[in-house]
């Protein structure tokens, strides 16, 4: 059996005014700086930021004649973007700047703003704070609780965790995810691994991989050495793709796998 998750919070398109001074950095320039930006909710992709026409630096846009053939994910019903290539500090971000000059009467103040695709800028700030992978959903939450819950992980038919101590982390759209004391992991069989990530919320995480005889299981654990403050209680602890597990237990119950984009 499994339990269907949906990624993201199942809310319809939405636009939503943002209190918050975000910063865009390209080539050593500020190429946003607003204090009044748009925050494109979808539960397609992940929110984006659009910045009123005034607040972006309107030399560092060279027009592009690109096309798109479909809309970009989460657009469907905006209408065609305009693009720009991003110039600055002697380097190019090709089609890194859209506009929806048409969008709809409904969503008209799209018009005169302009999304910056995140991942070919440099860097992002929300007041003094630089900030990775995607602007935070407003509507989406995360819960992390302390627990006595007993858990158990299984790989390859050898138990490699098992604690009455995890932290259970809550977040919208996604299983629980169960935080290990590393005191309570079978350490001797982590292999290396080279694998980082981002979490928008929750900072940069390293994953390991488990070598079980001849079997090597990449990436089926991850853990924050160093997580944004608001999650301390997981700082250091190791979590489990329950997802791709073999075997996991909570309170001597298995734990049905669940359907996610890590499932595979």
């Amino acid at each position: 059996m499994s339990t269907e998750f949906t990624f993201m919070p199942d809310h319809q398109r939405q636009v939503v005014p943002v209190d918050k001074w975000v910063r865009v950095f390209f080539g050593g320039q500020a190429i946003a700086d607003s204090r009044r930006p748009l925050l494109l909710l979808s539960s397609e992709r992940t929110p984006v930021y659009l910045f009123p026409l005034d607040d972006v630096r309107q030399a560092a846009l060279a027009r592009s004649d690109y096309a798109e053939a479909a809309p970009a994910r989460g657009a469907a019903g905006l209408g065609p973007a305009s693009y720009w290539h991003v110039q600055a500090g002697g380097r190019t971000a090709e089609n890194a700047a859209r506009q929806y000059a048409q969008a709809p009467a409904e969503q008209a103040r799209l018009r005169d703003h302009i999304a910056l695709e995140w991942n070919l800028m440099d860097a992002w700030f929300e007041e003094g704070e630089q900030v990775y992978a995607h602007p935070a959903d407003p509507f989406h939450r995360i819960d992390v609780r302390h627990s006595s819950r007993h858990v158990r992980v299984v790989i390859a038919g050898q138990t490699v965790a098992e604690t009455r101590q995890p932290v259970l982390l809550f977040e919208t759209g996604l299983p629980t995810r169960y935080y290990l004391p590393k005191t309570d992991v079978r350490l001797d069989l982590l292999a290396p691994s080279a694998k980082e990530t981002w979490c928008a919320y929750k900072g940069k995480a390293t994953h390991h991989s488990f070598q079980i005889g001849d079997q090597l299981v990449k990436d089926i654990a991850w853990s924050y050495p160093f997580p944004n403050p608001e999650f301390s209680k997981i700082q250091g602890l190791i979590s489990f793709y329950n997802e791709r597990l073999d075997e996991f237990y909570v309170d001597g119950a298995p734990v049905a796998r669940a359907q996610t984009p890590w499932s595979s």
